[in-house]
């Protein structure tokens, strides 16, 4: 299988305590391009980068570092060429949200540290012409 490398920084997470504070302190005070917002996200762009702005899922309220997502075309390749170099995905690659353009798919692993890492692929959608 052909692993292509991680090189591109997709979006990177923060854990938020209260969702609606932090999306009016970053598009507000910090001046961020707002994106979108769904249930327990929200999504900002800095200079090409994603920021996302999270509620931490129940149990998992202890993390407070990053996630960073790598941006890769075939999310199903790369993680098992992932897996295939001893990477261990604590999830399969899953269908976050549906865009009107595209796909949002992730899948998540984690370092030795246990940092959490992601992989991510915006998925087109076929045009209404083909």
């Amino acid at each position: 299988m052909l692993f292509t490398g991680l090189s591109t920084i997709g979006q990177i997470s923060i854990p938020v305590q209260e969702l609606e504070s932090a999306v009016n302190f970053y598009r507000d005070s910090l001046g961020m391009d707002f994106l979108f917002q769904v249930p327990n996200m929200a999504f900002f762009d800095c200079g090409g980068i994603r920021i996302l702005l999270a509620v931490p899922e129940k149990g998992d309220s202890d993390r407070r570092s990053s996630i960073i997502y790598f941006k890769v075309v075939d999310i199903h390749t790369e993680t098992e060429a992932l897996r295939e170099r001893s990477v261990v995905f604590t999830s399969e690659p899953q269908l976050i949200a549906e865009m009107p353009d595209h796909d949002l798919w992730m899948s998540f692993f984690q370092d030795l540290d246990d940092n959490m890492l992601a992989l991510m692929s915006e998925v087109p959608k076929p045009s209404e012409q083909e």
